[in-house]
């Protein structure tokens, strides 16, 4: 059986601030339904949804296991793109063939942009 990663859940109280930051940096579409508290953040070339969904009181927020990784060929490149839109990732690591920068996003969870992907 195939099945292929379609969402993933994140818990903010920043609901606002985060659709924001995925759309402008990632390229994500922001998606709203009526009624629904969820706000469901699109890919616009594929890959997975993000649905970001409104933290409990007993949540504590930037304390995940899980980190984002966006696929980009060039992280040098991104990384000096996204400075310039006010999104500032830490040094570019190379590992393994391809290379990797870790950045937070604004509910302090862990995100990161690596070549990975592109390597052989």
């Amino acid at each position: 059986m195939n099945t292929p990663l379609g969402r993933l859940v994140v818990y903010t109280r920043k609901m606002e601030e985060m659709a924001a930051f995925y759309c402008r940096h990632f390229g994500f579409e922001a998606v709203v339904r009526d009624g629904d508290r969820i706000v469901e953040l699109r890919p616009r070339d594929g890959g997975a949804t993000i649905l970001l969904h409104p933290a409990s009181k007993g949540q504590k927020t930037g304390q995940s296991l899980v980190k984002l990784v966006f696929d980009v060929e060039d992280v040098e490149s991104f990384c000096a793109s996204a400075r310039q839109s006010g999104l500032v990732f830490g040094p570019v690591h190379t590992a393994g063939g391809y290379s990797f920068a870790n950045a937070r996003d604004p509910s302090d969870n862990p995100i990161s942009v690596s070549s990975r992907a592109f390597s052989a």
